[in-house]
């Protein structure tokens, strides 16, 4: 049994890694969404071009997140956990530019690209190294089941990033207020994680890649192989909606008004959603409860676009906040148990999928909305991307049981 003192010193490193999550994810890389409406009114931004922001920072994800897995990197985790905190909130504040006009001056767009690529980098290096610190210390303390405390980060930093946005927003704030608003909380929150998260006596060096054989390309059961596909399907699938979902709302005139309402929906859906998934996967298997998700995702993704009614919207976003976390998190734990050899370069693997997947998302969307005039095409293709991850994950799809 665990003493009182260990047990206050996990609480203290699982709330100091929630704030970091929430800085660097909910805010750092999410709240362009809930900015995104009030950027497009006040600078003219099209949506094609809030596409290629938007994906600008999940390439800097992707690329962020795949070098900080890689081990080697001199220095404490801490230390590079804080210095990306630090930038992913300098980055925000520098998005508040105020002579940004994308028809006159369109290096200006370039320049926006830069920084939610930097900020992208910063986030995924701020989780990696978030993780490393807080969840093998959790373990070592004997209290493991507060990872979910941990992995709520996200979804409470989306419901702030709401409620901070929604509040400036009545009072008069502009776009480049709100973007200097949430730099300012994420190195607020920076400080305090500095605070809970102490650093590790003679740490010099993140640690390096295992060593083990990888059991390699050829060697991967074909599970995994459809899981790997699956996980970019899934990135595709869901970040659409967590792009434009607030954009969605504005330019249908019947919903005018829920912008900040959906998004702190998907916040708060968001955050016990791991816990909750953690049950559903000892009940069903992994395989089962990350094709069901899929499946409940696509159905919030579908009604974000076929709804238009308050209820409508508030369900889809519900969905999409209470299934995206719990697919990324099940969607790892279910490559670590089909992987012989080297977890490391499958989670690599995994994360390349997912980043590809995501990165092409806004891209996209972006340029059939030029085509179309709206997202519901595109939406429809991500809710059709869920449809077909769901039927690659279910234990049907291949040999085995789920697990």
């Amino acid at each position: 049994m665990s003493s009182p003192t260990s047990r206050f010193i996990a609480l203290r490193l699982a709330s100091g890694g929630l704030i970091a999550l929430a800085a660097a994810m909910g805010v750092g890389r999410f709240v362009y969404t809930p900015i995104l409406p009030f950027m497009v009114e006040g600078t003219g931004l099209s949506p094609a071009q809030a596409g290629q922001i938007a994906t600008a920072n999940f390439i800097g994800y992707l690329l962020g997140a795949l070098a900080a897995s890689m081990g080697g990197l001199r220095g404490s985790r801490r230390a590079w956990l804080l210095g990306a905190l630090a930038i992913s909130g300098l980055t925000s504040m520098a998005m508040s530019f105020p002579d940004y006009a994308p028809a006159a001056a369109p290096w200006d767009l370039w320049l926006f690209s830069l920084l939610r690529f930097v900020s992208g980098l910063a986030s995924a290096f701020a989780l990696v190294f978030a993780s490393a610190l807080v969840l093998d210390r959790l373990a070592h303390l004997g209290r493991p089941g507060l990872s979910a405390l941990y992995f709520s980060g996200v979804g409470a930093g989306i419901a702030f990033s709401a409620v901070l946005v929604a509040v400036l927003n009545r009072s008069g704030a502009s776009w480049a207020d709100l973007w200097n608003a949430s730099g300012l909380a994420t190195l607020i929150a920076a400080l305090a994680a500095a605070l809970l998260i102490p650093g590790e006596p003679g740490k010099t060096t993140a640690p390096a890649a295992s060593s083990a054989p990888s059991s390699g390309p050829a060697g991967m059961p074909p599970a995994l192989i459809r899981l790997i596909l699956a996980y970019g399907l899934f990135g595709f699938g869901y970040v659409i909606t967590a792009t434009f979902i607030a954009v969605i709302i504005r330019e249908a005139p019947e919903l005018a008004g829920l912008e900040a309402a959906s998004w702190l929906v998907v916040g708060l859906t968001a955050a016990p959603s791991i816990f909750i998934w953690n049950k559903i996967a000892l009940r069903l298997g992994g395989r089962r409860s990350i094709a069901l998700a899929c499946l409940l995702e696509a159905g919030g993704v579908a009604l974000s676009v076929l709804s238009s009614s308050s209820l409508g919207i508030l369900l889809a976003a519900a969905l999409l906040g209470a299934t995206f976390m719990g697919i990324t998190a099940m969607g790892l734990m279910e490559a670590r148990r089909l992987t012989r050899g080297d977890q490391r370069r499958i989670l690599a693997v995994m994360t390349a999928s997912f980043g590809l997947g995501q990165s092409l998302g806004p891209w996209l969307a972006g340029y059939l909305h030029q085509v179309s005039g709206g997202f519901t095409s595109a939406s429809l293709a991500a809710a059709a991307a869920l449809l077909l991850a769901a039927a690659l994950t279910a234990p049907g799809s291949g040999a085995g049981k789920a697990a």
